[in-house]
This record gives structure tokens, C-alpha cells and sequence, in this order.
């Protein structure tokens, strides 16, 4: 019996590859897409704390530039309340009483308590 032989010219080539088509970009595509989209979030955050810092220098500005009026309230407030709270003591006491037996005026300071104590 004689022995079986290759064809002339050899075998074919055997397919050992998956022929799948590749989906999707390459992935340097991806990379670039990416490092553009990151570049864009920087510059968008970059952006907003430069905003977010002067938004808080304007802040502190106008704090500064309101402070000679928030003072004048508080002078005249300061005033009404001495004024009236000579007024009910004359009314209560027929004349003025000097409580620090001095004519330098002391500001006086006032505690608010709540209406009912809870122990």
C-alpha cells in the first residue's frame, strides 16, 4: 500500500486567526477624545473657582462698604433703647438714678432670654 504523500505544491494555509471585524475607533482615537474632553473640564474648572474668587472678593468688598451704615443702625438703635429706657425709668422712679455713679455714658448690654426656661 503506498504511502499517502502531500499534493504538489503543499497544503493550503490553515486559518487559525477569528476573522472578527474590529468595532468601534481605534484606541488612540479614544485616547485623544479623552484627553480633549479632560482638557475642556480643566479649563471649564479653571474658569469657575477664578469666577467663585471674585465673586468672594466682591462679596468682602461690599461687606466693607456697608459697614459705616450697618454701624449708624446700630448707633441709632443703641440711642432709641437708651432714651426710652431712661423715659420708663423716670416713670417709674420720678427722677434718674446714676447706676455707676459717673456722667461717662456705658453702653449698655441687653441678654435675651427665651419666654420659657426649660431645665
Amino acid at each position: 500500500m503506498p504511502q499517502d504523500m502531500p499534493p504538489v505544491g503543499g497544503y493550503g494555509p490553515v486559518q487559525y486567526k477569528r476573522n472578527i471585524p474590529a468595532r468601534g475607533f481605534r484606541p488612540v482615537t479614544y485616547l485623544i477624545g479623552m484627553h480633549m474632553v479632560m482638557a475642556w473640564g480643566y479649563y471649564k474648572l479653571f474658569h469657575g473657582i477664578r469666577e467663585q474668587h471674585e465673586l468672594g472678593r466682591e462679596k468682602i468688598w461690599g461687606r466693607l462698604h456697608i459697614l459705616p451704615l450697618l454701624q449708624a443702625e446700630e448707633d441709632r438703635d443703641q440711642a432709641r433703647r437708651h432714651f426710652a429706657d431712661k423715659a420708663r425709668e423716670k416713670e417709674l422712679l420720678g427722677s434718674e438714678t446714676k447706676v455707676y455713679n459717673s456722667d461717662r455714658f456705658v453702653r449698655p448690654t441687653f441678654a435675651y432670654l427665651p419666654a420659657q426656661l426649660t431645665q
